[in-house]
């Protein structure tokens, strides 16, 4: 494990250093390492470190929602909030409702099975949008409109509403209706839950930072490890149906501490951003790690075909949430362009439909299909939305130029230094 480890960080590091000369995103050459190195192809990675797989993506995962949280001010929270609702749902229900009607005849799915594929498919990838977003905050690139932020809260409920979402429709296909009404209440609440747990640790924690004063190592390890925790205890509360959106948790941690201590939460970022080196390349290449080119070659040109209809969809529901707020034409097509990447909701759910069914003595082709699909959205969008975002960061947002951020800019400096 700790052979296989050092050789896939050593790469990817050569590899973050050649795509960079030619401005192309660090995570395509870290999912090209995971893929290649995966059990898809070499077969390099040792079991023991794919068996830890999912625990690394996650972890990973909270260190840079925290981050993304730690960036989240109330100003542009309060400027985006009414479409960062709009992006919380429409997007992906355009995506699943074309999905649902196209499955059937493209892909010889039920209306039902289509709608699975749909909710599979529905969700942003935090993996790929949220560095991207908090990068473009560090630069000021569409903040003066609050754009980063509107895309980051957008995408953080984003992923909450298309997980509970299929697990409704997951549960009507194999007959499980008895908590039906509770899973639909399960959205909101989760989102409350979740936001009000985070909210009140970030409180508890500023008052032990003052009171005690420890170092900002110490208070990022701290925070990463509390943020475990509330991740385990989601999955502990799910099983009892109690909803609760953990990593929504974890984000409003951040925010508070922004919110109450500017220049702590500048100061934690900027740590925040060294241990992002080393995540990034853990995420990315386990994501790569579970990417099945086999499985994906059998979908062919039909699954292509239906992964583009639904994301001409998408960005039709994309575009409705970005009118009435003021955006120019390049703006919405950045919100548009943020909204297509997909990988980690993707590489988590994908194979779930297919152990379902063969636990009900269902026939698997479907589930073996939607886990198909799922693998050829992640191989498609991943790599081509983080250059197409990554471009679209650079040519279509402005740089915020104003004075009220010198004093901001200067405490991140200091921070980092």
């Amino acid at each position: 494990m700790a052979f296989s480890l050092a050789a896939v960080v050593l790469l990817c590091l050569f590899l973050d250093w050649l795509l960079s000369k030619a401005r192309i995103p660090a995570l395509i050459g870290m999912l090209f390492v995971g893929v290649i190195f995966g059990p898809a192809v070499l077969n390099f990675l040792d079991p023991s470190l794919l068996a830890v797989g999912s625990d690394l993506r996650m972890i990973a995962l909270i260190v840079i929602l925290l981050r993304s949280g730690l960036e989240l001010s109330r100003e542009s929270l309060h400027k985006v909030g009414f479409h960062a609702i709009l992006l919380s749902f429409l997007p992906a229900l355009f995506e699943a409702s074309t999905v649902m009607l196209i499955g059937p005849p493209l892909l010889g799915l039920s209306l039902l099975e289509s709608a699975i594929l749909g909710c599979v498919l529905g969700a942003v990838s935090p993996a790929v949008v949220v560095p991207m977003m908090v990068s473009c905050i560090q630069e000021k690139r569409g903040t003066e409109k609050g754009i980063p932020t509107l895309v980051l809260a957008g995408a953080s409920m984003d992923d909450v509403t298309v997980i509970v979402a299929f697990s409704i429709v997951l549960g009507l296909y194999v007959g499980d209706t008895m908590n039906l009404a509770w899973t639909l209440a399960g959205i909101p609440l989760s989102i409350i839950f979740g936001i009000a747990a985070g909210l009140a640790i970030g409180l508890v924690l500023i008052r032990i930072f003052v009171r005690f004063n420890p170092r900002a190592t110490k208070r990022v390890l701290s925070m990463l490890m509390i943020c475990i925790l509330l991740v385990e205890l989601g999955d502990v509360l799910e099983s009892f149906h109690i909803p609760f959106a953990a990593l929504l948790a974890v984000m409003s941690i951040g925010f508070i501490i922004l919110e109450k201590r500017e220049h702590m939460a500048h100061e934690l970022s900027a740590k925040l951003g060294k241990i992002w080196v080393f995540a990034q390349i853990l995420l990315f290449t386990m994501v790569g790690s579970q990417v099945d080119l086999t499985a994906a070659w059998e979908v062919g040109l039909d699954a292509i075909l239906l992964i583009l209809i639904a994301l001409i969809g998408r960005s039709m529901g994309t575009y409705l949430c970005t009118l009435g707020g003021g955006f120019t034409a390049k703006e919405k097509a950045f919100i548009v362009i943020s909204y297509l990447p997909k990988a980690t909701v993707q590489a988590a759910i994908g194979a779930t439909p297919l152990a379902v069914m063969g636990l009900h003595g269902m026939p698997v082709r479907a589930g073996q299909v939607i886990l198909a699909v799922a693998v050829m959205s992640i191989i498609l969008t991943a790599p081509l939305g983080a250059i197409a975002l990554d471009w679209a960061a650079h040519h279509l947002l402005s740089v915020d130029t104003r004075d009220t951020f010198s004093s901001s800019v200067a405490v991140n400096e200091g921070a980092a230094t």
